[in-house]
This record gives structure tokens, C-alpha cells and sequence, in this order.
């Protein structure tokens, strides 16, 4: 039988169909974000941030935003899932704990916020980085949602810098995508087929 992980892998799918009759409580919502945060970032930035979208009026704002997308509506919440441009000063703190433990020398500390200083000191390069860490966030909360029996849905289509005017993002903050979670409804396709292996994989 295989892993439980691989079954959550294997059973996913992309839900355009809520119950809207079902709710989070702030301990799940926290509970999912919790999770999502024990995805990888370089240099153990955490440059992310979770918006959770859950009051009717907020759902509302977010709808007009996303061209009107039901599941914002009818999902229990939708994440905004907002990647932060890479700040360098931030690691004395988020990586102090670590060093305090004697996991890492303080010279190696030291060391990572230089090379991330000098790293995303060129703004593609920080942008890059924000939309790389929301990324891996936003798919543990979608693997999350699945272990405690929730459906999820990316969406993709939204107006930016209307979310980020609506929501009050701040200036080192991009959307990087929505994530309505749920129970799921009637009507969800299943998995859709996936390319095979012979025309994605190559091994040198």
C-alpha cells in the first residue's frame, strides 16, 4: 500500500466546487498556515505572507478582484498568498533560535545574511525569490488542506495591484496567487491526466 503522503499526492484535485455551507474555525485556518510554513526558503528567509479571506464582505472585495470567481465566494476561505521581497536584516532574528542551539556557528549566520544581501540586492532577483518562497507555500498549504480531508483550488486569474490596493499589501509584498480551501461540493473533476514521464524527465 503506498505512503499516505503519495496517496494525498496521487488523490489531489483542483476544486472549482465548494460547499458554501462550510466554514473554518481561526484554529484550522491557523493550523493550515502553520503547516505552510514548514515549506523551504533560501537562506530560511520565511519571506511569505497568508491573507485569509473568510468574512463575506472581505470575500466580496476578493471576488470583484478575481473577475468574479465563485469558489471565492463559496469556499470556507480563500489565501492570498503573498510573497515578500528577501530582507537580509531580517535573519539575525530568524535565524537566531537556530544559532542559539548550537545548530550554526554565529559566523555562519553571519555569513548567510551577507551572501542574501548580495544575492537580491538586484530587484529581479528579489522578486524572483518572493514568487519562489509563496510558491512552495501556497503548495504545502495545498497538500495541508488534503491531510485534514479539505479541497483546494489556485487561482490564478486576479487583478494584482487591485488586491494588493484592496488588502493594503505592503510595498515589499506581491500576490502571487489565490487559494480557496473547503469541503468540497458535488460536480469536482477528478485528476486530469498528467504527461507521461517520457516527455518531462530526462536523466543525465
Amino acid at each position: 500500500m503506498p505512503h499516505s503522503i503519495i496517496r494525498l499526492i496521487e488523490q489531489r484535485v483542483s476544486a472549482n466546487e465548494f460547499d458554501a455551507s462550510h466554514g473554518l474555525t481561526d484554529a484550522e485556518i491557523g493550523e493550515l498556515v502553520r503547516l505552510a510554513t514548514r515549506a523551504p526558503t533560501a537562506y530560511n528567509l520565511q519571506n511569505w505572507r497568508f491573507i485569509a479571506v473568510r468574512t463575506p464582505d472581505a470575500k466580496a472585495r476578493l471576488r470583484k478582484q478575481a473577475f468574479g470567481q465563485d469558489k471565492v465566494s463559496a469556499a470556507a476561505v480563500t489565501f492570498i498568498i503573498c510573497g515578500q521581497w528577501p530582507d537580509h536584516t531580517a535573519l539575525t532574528d530568524r535565524l537566531r533560535p537556530f544559532v542559539q542551539a548550537g545548530h550554526m556557528p554565529q559566523i555562519m549566520a553571519s555569513g548567510w545574511q551577507e551572501n542574501a544581501r548580495m544575492q537580491y540586492a538586484e530587484p529581479r532577483a528579489a522578486r524572483d525569490e518572493a514568487i519562489r518562497s509563496a510558491t512552495l507555500g501556497a503548495a504545502t498549504l495545498m497538500y495541508a488542506a488534503e491531510a485534514m480531508n479539505l479541497a483546494s483550488g489556485i487561482l490564478g486569474g486576479f487583478d494584482a495591484d487591485a488586491v494588493t490596493r484592496e488588502f493594503g499589501l505592503a510595498q515589499n509584498e506581491t500576490p502571487v496567487m489565490l487559494l480557496a480551501v473547503g469541503r468540497a461540493a458535488q460536480g469536482n473533476w477528478p485528476q486530469k491526466p498528467r504527461r507521461p514521464l517520457s516527455e518531462v524527465l530526462q536523466i543525465s
